[in-house]
Parts: C-alpha cells; sequence; structure tokens
C-alpha cells in the first residue's frame, strides 16, 4: 500500500514522493533520494565556498579588464565542475540560470550579478537538501514509530495492543 510524502526539491517546489510498505514493513522509497540529486557533495560544497568568496571580492575592490576576463573564466570553468558533481535534472535547472558571457570582458555589475546568482542558487540547493533530508528524516521516525506500534504488547499481548509510549517513541516498563 503506497504512502505519499510531500518533500521540497531543490528548487523550492513541492515533490510527490510514494513509497509503498514491502513486507515486514519496510518502506522502499520509489523515487531518488536527495543524496542522490548531489553525486560530489564535497566537491560542489567547494565550488560554492570559492564563488561566495569571488562575490566578496568583486564587491570590495574595482576590477580592471584583465581581471574581469579572468573572472569570467573562473565563473564558467566553475559551472562546469558543478555540471559534474550534479544529477542531470539539476544540471539542466543550472544551464537555464547561469548567465553566458561574451568574448568580450564583462562589466563589474554583470560578474557580480551572474556569481550572486550563482551563489543563491547553490545556498538553495544546499537548503532544499537539509529540508530533504530531514522530512526523510521525520517519515522514517513515524514508520519506527508505527512497527513500534503493531509489536506485541508487554505479557504476551496482542498485537495493535495500546501500548504505554511517551512523546519520544519510549515505551514504559521497568528496564528503562
Amino acid at each position: 500500500m503506497p504512502e505519499e510524502f510531500q518533500v521540497i526539491g531543490p528548487d523550492g517546489r513541492p515533490v510527490t514522493v510514494q513509497a509503498e510498505v514491502a513486507q515486514g514493513g519496510e518502506q522502499a522509497p520509489t523515487a531518488p533520494g536527495p543524496a542522490d540529486l548531489v553525486e560530489q557533495p564535497a566537491k560542489v560544497m567547494r565550488i560554492g565556498g570559492m564563488i561566495r568568496q569571488l562575490l566578496e571580492e568583486v564587491k570590495s575592490a574595482p576590477l580592471d579588464e584583465a581581471s574581469r576576463t579572468r573572472l569570467r573564466e573562473i565563473y564558467e570553468q566553475s559551472i562546469t565542475e558543478l555540471k559534474d558533481g550534479l544529477a542531470p535534472e539539476l544540471v539542466e535547472e543550472l544551464e537555464r540560470l547561469s548567465l553566458p558571457f561574451g568574448a568580450e570582458a564583462p562589466s563589474d555589475a554583470e560578474l557580480r550579478i551572474a556569481q550572486a546568482q550563482l551563489v543563491g542558487w547553490l545556498e538553495g540547493l544546499f537548503h532544499g537538501i537539509q529540508a530533504a533530508f530531514y522530512a526523510q528524516q521525520v517519515a522514517a521516525q513515524q514508520q519506527l514509530q508505527n512497527i513500534r506500534l503493531a509489536l506485541p504488547g508487554p505479557n504476551g499481548g496482542k498485537e495493535g495492543e495500546t501500548r504505554n509510549i511517551d512523546a519520544d517513541g519510549v515505551t514504559g516498563g521497568m528496564y528503562l
């Protein structure tokens, strides 16, 4: 019997995830988990930190043409490297949102906007993944609670018998 969970995706939109209860009460997710969206999380975090630092540098000092050209190259290389560490659906989204630059050096403002947009997107990605992990944890705790309720009660009680369970899901008894 499928159960539906609503998880917030990396783009901030709700994603419906169905999980089927298999034999023995195990749930088998039918959709990829948040860990599947970022194939190389350490790499994505490093690039995100680097881009954030570059954005701070761009804000604090005026740049000459050579500096702007070099920052454009770094930005484009960062996008390419990020694509290697992300799932295909996130690569598509990144391609739609990243700003392409022309052959000439971009202005300071163009660089700041592009880098700020990329930093914002990465932060949204990280928050979305954290929220998805939290939702999975809550669903797993609920599943564990349901399994505990289905266990026989003390003194050989029957399945489904009312049991004394506190807010943390711990049953009352003399061995706690």
